[in-house]
């Protein structure tokens, strides 16, 4: 990727709600994140920036000062989503989810895909278990650290 298209990216990555940004093309990798120093690597010199995104306004403040009911602690390990995007749970509408609730998957297994900038990441197990839970709806936007699946 030559200089001007990464400033070019770098500038609709900025002007964007994305709160994290994971490109990869050959040797190129490139991570942005918003209110972090991300180092973007790739065959030429290492270069860091950064974004800061602006503050986020509650839509409504007495909800979230309010307390919450504290919630029993289900069984087993949460994945979480690496990046935003939308979530799929299978490749295509015609075809069957990649897993549904009890089944045993093995760790590098796909689960689903998240759409991010018309590309397609493949959501892998990060390990053996049973999908205990499906925290995220088919078609549904989903953020950078938001629970997908509870595998147990």
């Amino acid at each position: 990727m030559n200089f001007e298209n990464l400033l070019k990216l770098i500038k609709t990555v900025s002007d964007s709600d994305l709160t994290t940004f994971k490109y990869e093309e050959g040797d190129t990798k490139i991570l942005m994140r918003t209110n972090e120093t991300t180092v973007v690597s790739g065959v030429s010199m290492p270069v860091d920036m950064t974004m800061t995104a602006p503050a986020a306004t509650p839509i409504n403040a007495a909800a979230e000062a309010a307390p919450q009911p504290a919630k029993e602690e289900a069984a087993g390990n949460v994945l979480a989503c690496p990046l935003v995007g939308t979530f799929y749970r299978a490749a295509s509408e015609d075809e069957a989810p990649f897993v549904e609730v009890g089944d045993t998957v093995k760790k590098g297994q796909t689960l689903a895909i998240v759409e991010a900038m018309k590309l397609m990441n493949e959501i892998e197990s990060e390990m053996d278990g049973t999908v205990v839970e499906i925290l995220a709806g088919n078609g549904e936007n989903v953020e950078y650290g938001q629970p997908l699946f509870r595998i147990a």
